[in-house]
């Protein structure tokens, strides 16, 4: 299997799915830098925080959010309740040395809009990094999985896989794959705990080749 590229985008299928696991794996796993250009939710705690306590990697590892929204909704109505317009010319990529891996993390799912005109697609297409999507293993993910996909693909973005995060499920692993014309990168289980190791024994595990 090819190795994931050394810099990536990481959306979902929908809110909830395991992004922030993944990422903080990624981390884990691979060293870089993280970023999360768009935080909402950030009242009590903030996936920077989550990704950089659960990756081992310290609060070094994070590149800071552009924005940093209270609310736990949607960037776009968020933002509005703060009196906030996101601007896409503040969404750059902080400087980083050349080939450092990143992680970009999105804010829920592909199409979430992130300011009136601004969907976090734009935001992927004016990053040019490969993207990374976690979906549900179980029921349904077939077709939230294939609609992710083929939302990306029609704004002509550079798939790099997809995980499942959830318990195993080959024959939802197989569908993906051949509907999807998509590989399957690796399958994220259900952990009892998580941190630095599981967090690499899960990588081990799961993403072979990777």
């Amino acid at each position: 299997m090819t190795a994931l590229p050394r810099r990536l985008f990481v959306t979902g299928t929908d809110t909830g799915v395991g992004k922030t696991v993944l990422c903080a794996m990624l981390l884990a796993a691979r060293g870089g830098r993280y970023w999360k250009p768009v935080q909402s939710g950030a009242r009590e705690d903030s996936d920077s925080l989550a990704v950089a306590r659960l990756s081992g990697r310290g609060p070094g590892c994070l590149l800071p959010e552009a924005y940093r929204l209270a609310a736990p909704l949607s960037p776009h109505e968020a933002a509005r309740l703060e009196g906030v317009r996101i601007d896409p010319a503040r969404l750059g990529i902080p400087p980083l040395p050349a080939g450092e891996p990143l992680v970009v993390e999105g804010a829920g799912g592909a199409l979430v809009p992130l300011a009136p005109g601004l969907l976090t697609t734009d935001l992927m297409a004016a990053l040019g990094l490969p993207v990374l999507v976690a979906a549900r293993s179980g029921l349904g993910t077939i077709n939230h999985t294939l609609l992710t996909l083929e939302a990306l693909r029609a704004r002509g973005l550079d798939v790099a896989g997809v995980v499942l995060c959830g318990p195993l499920n080959p024959a939802n692993r197989r569908a993906i794959e051949e509907y999807g014309r998509v590989r399957v990168a690796g399958e994220l289980e259900p952990l009892a705990a998580l941190g630095p190791e599981a967090l690499r024994a899960a990588w081990a595990r799961g993403f072979r080749g990777c």
